[in-house]
């Protein structure tokens, strides 16, 4: 007993040293990466590991803020989460806001840094290099393992030499890597092994082994392709990870809203027993993950639209967020959404903007400064009261908001600086802190007859209490079902480490991880 005692002492003791770095790569992009890195920080993190996500350079829309009220990748933060610790834009030092084809913003160590094209930015790319190491050796002083997430796939020819996120950052970390494969798509062996095949032989090295995600079926029936693989490559392949739908993970890319109905497809995508609010694609849409609170709702349908249609068949219409406000205001005139919204409207239609989506409900968007692309002025929608100018500096806060007397907590990230043109019209939230500081501001603004609002908060439904509330005032009532009602009012903390759990457990079960360790030699 002693003995064996000992013995566990001693593994605890070498597991709990430093460790390896371990980076998850892609043979491209939207295979599973982000959700198996943030597996792997749960995992260890429920081992007692103080265990930190690491991304150099991300390319999303979709970001949060830091209790620094510092802007960082939505990927990192979700795997920090699931760690178990704060985000800090240490994990993720480059991020890349695209603003239209070819620009993006810049946000360097989670401050807006400049605004670039393509071009420009690969000219500099040495210099975001030796921020991203700097960022990485922060971490890794504070931390006993630090897991690494690449970029689409980490087999780009022609982009390899510049690439600062894929085997450049892991060979300066000195991490082994896991390649991650996307069965769903078809082709997993030509993934694997053409990826392989495009890579120099130091690179091979470095891939101790591969993971097979989204697989659907019986998966005793892929064995032999297992061992296909594993002889092909000489390397192991760590487990099979089935397709899940229990499990809810923030999603960095706008992948899962790419299949929008159209006005011939939403008869049969929706269910007419049930309200239904509707959510425009925009073209240049930011944080979509605002609206999966509301997804979990039982009582009602939530769909993105894309294609101009009647809306008087919803209760409620929401446009989100954008990057590019203007270019969005610019594209529902195109294709004749800005007419649909406007009789909408007329009629006492709901409707809800959130940060670009209410600019887009004002008068105009003003950007003296071209700080979205071409200088100049572009008419809004007209439907709210408000004047918008997009200048520095940007604003990114953690923020406590009430609407009514009703709390919740959101995060506010824009360049726009919007004022209320009508005495008339009130704000729609009281804002009570941002990033700490306590302090008396208002959000927002909601129109005479209440039937049109906008406001900056994202996360705005997060709150089960602001949820209830909005649903009541399109008219919807919820929380007839005991359990269903239990799971609504959970805190957005308390179900997303629900799923960090349930997610890690997935990956516990048809993962080997012991050959995980074993192997990388962790």
């Amino acid at each position: 007993m002693i003995i064996q005692l000992k013995a566990q002492i001693n593994e605890k003791n070498n597991i709990m040293k430093k460790m390896k770095p371990l980076a998850i790569f892609g043979t491209g992009s939207d295979v599973g990466k982000s959700v198996v890195a943030a597996a792997i920080c749960r995992y260890f993190a429920d081992m007692g590991i103080l265990v930190a996500p690491f991304k150099a350079q991300n390319m999303s829309n979709n970001s949060g803020i830091t209790p620094e009220g510092l802007e960082m990748g939505r990927a990192q933060i979700v795997q920090a989460e699931a760690a178990g610790i704060a985000p800090h834009v240490d994990m993720n030092p480059v991020l890349l806001k695209p603003t239209g084809e070819k620009g993006s913003q810049v946000v360097l160590n989670g401050v807006a840094f400049e605004n670039s094209t393509a071009l420009s930015y690969h000219s500099r790319k040495d210099y975001y290099f030796k921020a991203a190491c700097d960022a990485f050796d922060r971490l890794q002083d504070r931390f006993d393992m630090i897991v690494l997430e690449g970029a689409g796939s980490c087999a780009e020819v022609n982009l390899m030499p510049s690439d600062i996120v894929n085997f450049r950052m892991a060979e300066y970390a000195g991490a082994d890597v896991i390649l991650v494969a996307d069965i769903h798509r078809g082709g997993v062996f030509g993934q694997i092994v053409g990826t392989l095949e495009c890579l120099p032989q130091k690179y091979r090295d470095m891939i101790k082994g591969f993971i097979i995600n989204r697989f659907r079926g019986d998966i005793e029936l892929f064995k032999d392709g297992v061992n296909w693989i594993e002889d092909r490559t000489g390397k192991t392949v760590f487990g099979v990870l089935p397709w899940f739908n229990h499990i809810k993970i923030d999603a960095e890319d706008s992948v899962e809203i790419e299949q929008c109905p159209s006005i011939y497809s939403i008869e049969s995508s929706i269910d007419r027993q049930k309200p239904t609010i509707a959510l425009i694609k925009l073209k240049h849409i930011s944080n979509f993950t605002d609206f999966h609170p509301l997804a979990d709702v039982k009582e009602i349908e939530t769909i993105f639209v894309e294609t101009p249609m009647d809306l008087t068949r919803f209760k409620a219409l929401i446009i989100p967020g954008s990057k590019n406000t203007r270019s969005d205001i610019e594209w529902l005139e195109k294709t004749g959404w800005d007419i649909k919204i406007k009789d909408y409207a007329k009629l006492g239609g709901h409707i809800l903007g959130i940060c670009g989506g209410y600019q887009i409900l004002g008068e105009y968007v003003d950007d003296p400064d071209g700080l979205e692309g071409e200088a100049g002025t572009t008419n809004g929608l007209n439907l709210l009261p408000v004047q918008t100018i997009l200048k520095a500096p940007k604003t990114t806060t953690l923020s406590r908001f009430s609407w009514e007397g009703v709390y919740g907590e959101g995060y506010e990230i824009h360049m726009g600086q919007t004022t209320i043109s009508n005495d008339s019209v009130e704000p729609m939230l009281e804002v009570h802190q941002r990033n700490r500081d306590r302090l008396s501001d208002s959000d927002g603004v909601i129109s005479q007859n209440g039937n049109i609002c906008g406001t900056y908060m994202h996360g705005f439904f997060d709150s089960w209490e602001i949820r209830k509330k909005w649903l009541e005032h399109i008219g919807i009532t919820i929380g007839c079902n005991v359990d269903d009602l239990r799971f609504q009012k959970l805190d957005r903390v308390e179900r997303k480490n629900r799923d960090y759990k349930l997610l890690k457990e997935h990956f516990q079960r048809y993962v080997n991880i012991d050959d995980i360790v074993r192997n990388l030699k962790l």
